[in-house]
């Protein structure tokens, strides 16, 4: 499974996910400090579940 997602997390708490070279969303306040602590929680097929959840990009089950 490629990794088609990643974040980052700025200093005063911010957080922005990217799909490839294209930022998706971002997140403020007390959900991104829920996603930080769930995603550091995780391992990488997790996090990246995670992330895609977050984006609206998951899908379920056997969907490609």
């Amino acid at each position: 499974m490629s990794n088609p997602f990643s974040f980052r997390a700025t200093k005063d708490g911010q957080v922005f996910i990217s799909r490839g070279d294209r930022q998706v969303t971002t997140m403020r306040g007390e959900s991104a400090r829920r996603f930080l602590a769930r995603a550091r929680g995780l391992d990488e097929e997790g996090a990246q579940q995670l992330m895609a959840r977050a984006t609206g990009h998951y899908k379920h089950g056997n969907e490609r």
